[in-house]
């Protein structure tokens, strides 16, 4: 179970970072806020799939 939701959740953080960059790409954002548009976004995402892993485990 838990190489499957690792598995998963490292599927899912590439496919946000794809959607962030075609976001940036469309939005105009400039190249020097980019960094931490990405980093604000993997950080939101890696809590939800933690916070996700730990409800699943416990319940």
């Amino acid at each position: 179970m838990t190489i499957l939701y690792i598995v998963l959740a490292v599927f899912i953080l590439f496919y946000i970072n794809a959607l962030t960059n075609t976001l940036c790409t469309r939005k105009e954002i400039p190249e020097e806020r980019r960094p931490r548009v990405f980093r604000t976004i993997n950080i939101l995402v890696t809590f939800l799939l933690i916070s996700s892993y730990i409800e699943v485990l416990f319940t």
